[in-house]
């Protein structure tokens, strides 16, 4: 097979969750450029429908359901009509997900349930649902997690205080490790990719307290994450370049976790 027919998407499906803007709308993009059929979800029908409207003027057709997938029958919802309308989803890339700032002993217990309940435990309900309905049945899927280097490590004294945040991405790592272990019968891979910083809606307090400058000085290659840099990984594992590839982190963070 060629290296083009291998990162091909012409006829597969996907479902892409938080894609209305930022990291999951550039990986809905590259999935879409490679000729992939997308639905994008959010909770926010306005912006799925800004999503949907910049995809088509990139010549890329997508649907869209809004859908809050901290509530568990809204996620299942969401996957019954993804599949009403694509009829099967090849792709599922859980990119959902919510940040909190706060000092470890004054951190909210509200708020520590809420990044859980969207970052580990919509991502377990959506993919739970795709797998039963559509890839462990077709015994195909591709399935990318978005995970993060705050799931790797710690932050630096002195920085941000994410305690709920870091611990939910270090169980996407987890989750996916042990969930590719599991479905690789099904001929399912399972990966995770985790960037570093990136411009977007949760993190421009980040970006506005410590500036981009400082920010790319803490990376070997003196930069931040851009518009185009999640989507050759993305690609890699959604397609069948990446079909001997399961249950693996890939930081795409500048070489932030190199040193």
């Amino acid at each position: 097979m060629s290296i083009q027919k291998l990162f091909d998407l012409s006829g597969k499906t996907a479902l892409v969750t938080g894609s209305s803007r930022g990291l999951g709308l550039q990986i809905a993009e590259a999935l879409g450029e490679q000729g992939a059929r997308l639905i994008l979800t959010s909770r926010k029908q306005a912006d799925l429908d800004d999503a949907v409207a910049h995809l088509k003027s990139e010549g890329i057709e997508a649907g869209a359901f809004a859908a809050d997938l901290s509530d568990p029958v809204q996620a299942q919802t969401l996957v019954s009509a993804a599949l009403g309308e694509l009829g099967q989803i090849d792709i599922l890339v859980n990119n959902a997900g919510a940040t909190w700032g706060a000092p470890a002993e004054d951190h909210p217990l509200e708020a520590w349930d809420k990044v859980m309940n969207l970052n580990i435990r919509s991502l377990f309900v959506v993919t739970q649902a795709v797998g039963k309905s559509s890839m462990i049945p077709r015994q195909f899927g591709h399935i990318v997690n978005i995970a993060s280097i705050a799931g790797l490590k710690g932050n630096a004294p002195g920085t941000i205080q994410t305690l709920a945040y870091n611990t939910s991405k270090g169980a996407v790592v987890n989750f996916t490790r042990a969930l590719a272990s599991e479905w690789g019968i099904y001929n399912i891979t399972v990966n995770a990719i985790a960037p570093g910083f990136f411009p977007s809606k949760m993190t421009r307090g980040i970006l506005a307290q410590f500036g981009e400058d400082r920010l790319a000085q803490r990376a070997p290659l003196h930069r931040i994450g851009g518009r185009e840099d999640l989507k050759g990984a993305a690609i890699l594992f959604a397609s069948e370049a990446g079909q001997h590839i399961t249950g693996q982190i890939l930081a795409v963070d500048g070489g932030v976790t190199a040193i």
